[in-house]
């Protein structure tokens, strides 16, 4: 067994160790996500971009987790999984990593840009000339579209939608009535840019930005005639925004996912920013009206949604400050113009994303959607983008007089809308739209064809450990499997019957499906190769995957360590299993991955003496995966591809010492530092040295 070992220590008996906290393993994640944004050797806009998504990452953690922890705090309430001093801790952590977020912009980054020639420069370091200029625009483009609402008691306070910004100004003097109401929202529309190029002829030799809230800012004064502007700030705030929709209860689950959506911009306030001079009363104003404690206020020294930077990225197109543009290869498996009908006759095919290009899926399914002998086409959607020529396809298939349908899930988180819609405009040209199964999410993906051949019918597959969508095909490591093995493609026939008929499931010869076995199958496999250690025979354990949080795998797995198992744990994100705790988890490894794309494939590899099994799945190790939501996991049985996983998505990763962090036996992330072997820029390599190749 070809897989490298580095972690091999003695048993020790089992001894009480607490798992580790999820939300601060999400939080941690957020941290060396946030060191690609420090690293040197990082072109300058891509160090920016990982800022942006580090605070993008943030605004969903609010969002997603932050409500229990604020509940707890309200309700003062210390016993549980969420409490006041959970609510601290938490709210500690969280202020920490945005201190550090907007100290590296404003120490760093900005003189950065400015060594590149380009600047973004506030009201004070515009000459008179750009002042000008900035008034005319504001004038022109924003005052337009700006409505002060002063308080009083017919004019309350408005609703602010979630991450929208605005600004709260205190005013002196009377308003046109002769009242003394002082406080004013200033809602600023989502439609405005949120920076501005200063046109080459008032710039000078640099290329100048400035920011929406500068522009608003240099020019409050001016809205309010008559009155004087005292204290201001921006403001933003983050609301919790995860559809809860009690299905069992609702006639159209499509209907009240709707309903849902219109009010999500406006659930309970968890998170308030305001910039860093904001004063006592305004902010202190501002935690009353959103009912938040002071934890939960974030002053910032600059922008309060750093996210919104990455529209800078594009304003600047400076292609020699982001990384060198890396093309796919078309899959070594395939020969492009060959049929994958022909193809997949011959054996399966596997399509390693992003190294290879996801537009081999999308050529199985243009094949199908034009062959007249294809009469049936089943797919299952989860996220596939707004713009989809997947989504395309499937509506030229039903044009053409197949049989399609369509399993769209419609509470795939903040992709709600785009799935209605997708489905909406399936099912108005005839497509057979099934919304899954209740109460469960249907996160697995899979397109199966059924193709007349001859006097009968033959099937083909495609499975994957990611999404429909061509982005982030582009951005996120996964494999897609493509199969014409009759046993596995009837297994996929049968949970698309059982999906939309909700029958009955039978037996299952290759597939396993949560949420009905693939978590008992799985720690089964666990424990059969610890029964093996524990017999003398060598066992080993590696598996990848974007998080680990599920109690009963932790515990599985910690015993068969105890046993004798040599184990690995690839884990991007949240990972609740603390490793290399002696007398507990000695023989246990967990390393983090975090490098140009996005880790996403999930691999589970099972070594007893001489047998291995190997599983692709769809699935995390997470409760939720496997209790909650329809997963599959499936076995590469082909002894060339088990082992071409192996040595491209397994191998690499337990040996890079560029991009990996370990995790150690205090819970925290070391990041390695060996001889600065990359996995990912391995793979790139290897793979633009085949399109060259290909090309030549």
């Amino acid at each position: 067994m070809p897989l490298p070992d580095k972690n091999h220590h003695p048993t020790h008996p089992a001894t009480a160790v607490a798992l580790l906290d999820r939300d601060h393993s999400i939080l941690a994640f957020n941290e060396r996500v946030l060191d690609w944004a420090v690293r040197a050797d990082v072109p300058l806009l891509e160090r920016l971009r990982y800022l942006c998504i580090v605070s993008a990452n943030l605004d969903e953690f609010f969002e997603v987790r932050g409500a229990p922890h604020l509940i707890a705090a309200h309700t003062n309430d210390y016993r549980g999984v969420y409490t006041v001093d959970s609510f601290k801790a938490l709210a500690t952590a969280a202020h920490a990593l945005v201190a550090r977020q907007y100290a590296l912009y404003n120490d760093q980054l900005q003189s950065a840009f400015a060594e590149q020639g380009f600047q973004i420069i506030s009201h004070g370091e515009r000459n008179a000339v750009q002042r000008r200029w900035v008034k005319s625009y504001f004038e022109r483009e924003v005052r337009p579209l700006l409505v002060p609402v002063g308080l009083d008691p017919s004019h309350p306070f408005p609703q602010v939608a979630n991450k929208s910004l605005n600004f709260i100004v205190r005013l002196s003097g009377q308003d046109a009535f002769g009242r003394e109401n002082d406080i004013t929202i200033v809602k600023v529309p989502r439609v405005l840019p949120r920076f501005i190029r200063l046109p080459d002829a008032v710039a000078g030799d640099r290329m100048l930005f400035v920011s929406l809230s500068s522009v608003i800012r240099a020019h409050l004064q001016e809205m309010f005639t008559g009155r004087q502007v005292g204290q201001f700030s921006q403001f933003r705030v983050t609301r919790h925004s995860d559809l809860a929709v009690d299905e069992d209860d609702v006639r159209n689950l499509r209907t009240a996912l709707r309903q849902g959506l219109e009010v999500r911009h406006f659930g309970q306030a968890v998170r308030l920013e305001v910039s860093a001079d904001c004063s006592e009363h305004l902010s202190t104003f501002l935690l009353k009206q959103f009912d938040l404690p002071e934890q939960a206020l974030y002053r910032v020294h600059g922008p309060v949604n750093l996210a919104r930077l990455t529209q800078l990225i594009d304003l600047l197109n400076r292609p020699a400050l982001l990384f060198p543009t890396f093309q796919a290869s078309w899959p070594k498996q395939l020969t492009q113009g060959q049929s994958f009908f022909e193809r997949l006759k011959q054996g399966d095919v596997l399509v390693h994303q992003p190294f290879e290009s996801f537009d081999a899926v999308l050529a199985f399914l243009r094949e199908a959607v034009h062959d007249p002998l294809v009469l049936a086409i089943k797919q299952t959607i989860y996220r596939t983008g707004p713009d989809s020529e997947l989504m395309a396809l499937l509506r030229e298939a039903v044009r053409r007089g197949k049989e399609v349908t369509v399993v769209v899930e419609l509470k795939a988180r903040f992709d709600e809308e785009a799935n209605i819609n997708w489905a909406e405009m399936l099912e108005s040209i005839g497509a057979q739209v099934v919304y899954g199964v209740v109460g469960l999410k249907t996160h697995a993906k899979m397109l199966l064809v059924t193709r007349r051949e001859g006097k009968q019918l033959r099937r083909y597959g495609h499975l994957s450990t990611g999404n429909y969508n061509p982005r982030t095909a582009r951005l996120y490591t996964d494999i897609s499997y493509l199969t014409a093995e009759p046993a596995l493609t009837g297994d996929m026939d049968q949970v698309f019957l059982h999906i939309a008929g909700q029958s009955k499931l039978p037996h299952l010869r290759c597939l396993l499906l949560a949420p009905f076995h693939l978590h008992r199958k799985l720690i089964a496999k666990i424990n059969a190769v610890g029964k093996a250690a524990a017999q003398g025979k060598p066992g080993r354990i590696v598996a990848k995957m974007n998080a680990l949080t599920d109690e009963a795998l932790i515990e599985a797995l910690v015993h068969a360590g105890q046993q004798g198992v040599r184990i690995d744990l690839v884990v991007r994100g949240a990972c609740m299993l603390p490793a290399q705790v002696p007398g507990w988890t000695d023989n246990i490894r967990v390393r983090s991955v975090v490098g140009r794309f996005l880790e996403h494939s999930r691999i589970f590899y099972f070594g007893s003496g001489d047998h291995e099994e190997l599983y692709l799945s769809s699935a995390d190790w997470m409760n939720r995966n496997m209790l909650r939501r329809i997963e599959l996991a499936w076995p590469v049985t082909d002894p060339v591809l088990r082992q071409r996983v192996i040595d491209e998505c397994l191998v690499p990763y337990l040996l890079d010492g560029r991009d990996a962090w370990d995790l150690g036996a205090d819970g925290r992330y070391t990041r390695t530092r060996i001889d600065g072997h990359s996995a990912q820029a391995a793979l790139m390599n290897r793979y633009s040295q085949h399109r060259r190749r290909q090309a030549g």
